[in-house]
């Protein structure tokens, strides 16, 4: 027998086991919580308690929620909490805790297609890096991170876990660790390497105290976490037409790699996702991207404008 919280914690170390980010791994055990909390005001207590009847009731629970205005939650809201419900329950039923089927019984709402927000083009990173001042040890900083991300599709976490010997400058490429402690070996462009050149002899000897291996640093010469890189991401940044995050520059890359007609499965692969499916929206993206030119330069078009 498991109680449901001693499976929620069994399950949120295996998480943290995985290596997903300290981010990732805090929203999920969030939403688990909740998940127990709901099991326990029915009255279950072990994880063998539950049954379809509780996991219907979560997916009503989830559909009646709302937000903290009183407004109904979105359908990628309701989605994220049904998903990591299903995640535990998977957990669990490979553990032979709960019955195969039981996560099954969790279905997603039907969410809009929306498009990539926070997307630079390319003409946009150009003015928005121009502006970081490089003349400083940590603009420079900011300038070499923002150039990789964007050069390579990295997310956060994945930048921020590079080490020196990562950086292969011969051939042109970078060893990132992703998510689920999966390892990938990404292209980086000459831009990007030329910054990384500069950086690692001209501005981290001035930075790094000890034995840190690691390729970007604070101000103690510690490895940069995610917290003090979006602080620098807002300072050095800042855009007036596109909310920038450090996810932006890796949409920006995927979004301008499908404009420029790379093949997808290419652009997966640097991206290091399991599937096309989680490129639908990029090439939603370029289908929007088509119909503007069509209309601008198909003669037929041309004549129903004049």
């Amino acid at each position: 027998m498991m109680t449901i919280t001693a499976a929620r914690d069994d399950y949120i170390g295996h998480l943290k086991g995985l290596n997903y980010s300290v981010r990732t791994v805090r929203s999920v055990d969030e939403i688990v919580s909740m998940f127990a909390l709901f099991l326990s005001g029915e009255g279950v207590a072990l994880v063998e308690e539950i049954h379809s009847a509780h996991v219907v009731g979560w997916q009503r629970h989830v559909a009646s929620g709302r937000t903290r205005n009183g407004l109904p939650l979105n359908p990628g809201t309701m989605n994220n909490r049904i998903k990591n419900a299903k995640g535990f329950l998977k957990y669990l039923a490979g553990k032979r805790l709960v019955p195969s089927s039981l996560p099954d019984e969790l279905h997603y709402v039907n969410a809009p297609v929306l498009l990539p927000t926070s997307v630079l083009t390319h003409e946009q990173f150009g003015r928005m890096a121009a502006r970081i001042d490089t003349a400083t040890t940590w603009g420079y900083q900011a300038r070499t991170i923002v150039e990789l991300m964007y050069s390579s599709g990295l997310r956060a976490g994945e930048v921020l876990g590079i080490r020196l010997h990562d950086i292969d400058y011969r051939n042109g490429v970078a060893k990132v660790l992703g998510k689920g402690n999966k390892e990938r070996v990404v292209p980086v462009g000459r831009t990007a390497l030329k910054y990384l050149d500069t950086y690692v002899k001209g501005v981290r000897p001035f930075l790094v105290k000890g034995g840190c291996d690691r390729l970007f640093l604070n101000n103690r010469g510690g490895p940069l976490h995610y917290k003090p890189l979006l602080q620098w991401i807002r300072r050095f940044c800042h855009d007036p037409d596109v909310h920038v995050t450090p996810h932006t520059f890796r949409r920006s890359c995927a979004t301008e790699m499908i404009r420029g007609s790379a093949n997808l499965w290419h652009v997966k692969e640097l991206l290091g996702h399991e599937s096309l499916d989680t490129l639908k929206h990029y090439a939603k993206l370029t289908i929007v991207d088509l119909k503007r030119t069509h209309r601008k330069c198909h003669p037929r078009e041309m004549e129903t404008q004049g």
